[in-house]
């Protein structure tokens, strides 16, 4: 009965100490300035060097003093609204740790899309969502360029930008898409010389096919500098139009207009075949 009652008062004592260290270290803490500012980013991405530095530069903006200042003079409310403002940011949660350290929690918004529209930039999420193009939060995903408006939003052509950039082939050789409007999206290749039009978000791994197959059957015949625009769109064909366009001869005068001359490729079947 003795050794249950000493056992009993050894954790109770043990507990009360636990408590007692946990108020002290608390009570120190909010005595002495800040130690410092960590930053933790959820939602890992590849970009969280990047942003958390990010965030520690915006801090270090921040209208009034953090390291250093007593702790217990520190609003964190007023830290996470200062932060919250950038669209950057789903959450933004600030806490003090026992070390006298101010801990941010970030999680970011998501971009899928970076969008220049009318001499502007910004971000797009899955969802469609504006973010903010902030350098300091700067990350590294498909670019498109286009006008937009209600009926026609750069979130249209997030399946064509999934698709480039999840094809090997593809993510090597797009470097950025322009939207003339939704049926036709424009493939802008690292490639000098030519762009392609894709047409609508259909039929794309048909599309893929069709023009890798005139980059490996045509273009060392006819040259990279042959056409200007190589078109996909229409099912089961390829059409482009040639760079260098044809005067028409009346008589032995030549006439200032320019005859479009577009030259139709091969029917080629899905697997990139002549038939």
């Amino acid at each position: 009965m003795g050794k249950t009652i000493l056992k009993w008062l050894i954790l109770i004592s043990f507990f009360v100490y636990i408590t007692w260290v946990t108020i002290w270290a608390h009570g120190e803490a909010r005595r002495h300035g800040c130690q410092g500012i960590e930053v933790t980013i959820t939602k890992s991405m590849t970009a969280d060097t990047i942003t958390r530095n990010g965030v520690l530069d915006e801090l270090k903006r921040y209208p009034k003093q953090i390291i250093g200042r007593p702790i217990e003079t520190i609003n964190t409310l007023e830290i996470e609204q200062y932060l919250g403002r950038f669209s950057n940011f789903e959450d933004v949660n600030c806490i003090f740790q026992t070390d006298g350290k101010l801990s941010v929690t970030i999680t970011p918004m998501v971009p899928a899309l970076r969008v220049f529209e009318n001499g502007k930039s910004y971000y797009i999420n899955k969802d469609g969502k504006k973010i903010e193009s902030k350098a300091n939060f700067f990350v590294d995903v498909p670019v498109v360029s286009g006008s937009f408006n209600d009926k026609f939003t750069p979130q249209q052509l997030l399946p064509v930008s999934k698709f480039v950039e999840s094809d090997p082939v593809l993510n090597e050789l797009v470097s950025m898409i322009e939207a003339k409007d939704a049926d036709n999206i424009i493939l802008i290749p690292r490639i000098k010389g030519h762009v392609v039009n894709f047409g609508d978000t259909t039929r794309l791994k048909e599309k893929r096919q069709a023009l890798l197959a005139v980059y490996r059957k045509v273009m060392p015949h006819k040259g990279w500098e042959e056409y200007d625009t190589i078109s996909v769109k229409f099912k089961g064909q390829v059409v482009a139009t040639r760079r260098i366009k044809v005067k028409t001869d009346h008589g032995g005068d030549y006439g200032d207009d320019i005859a479009l001359e577009e030259a139709t490729l091969p029917e080629l079947t899905p697997t990139g075949q002549n038939n």
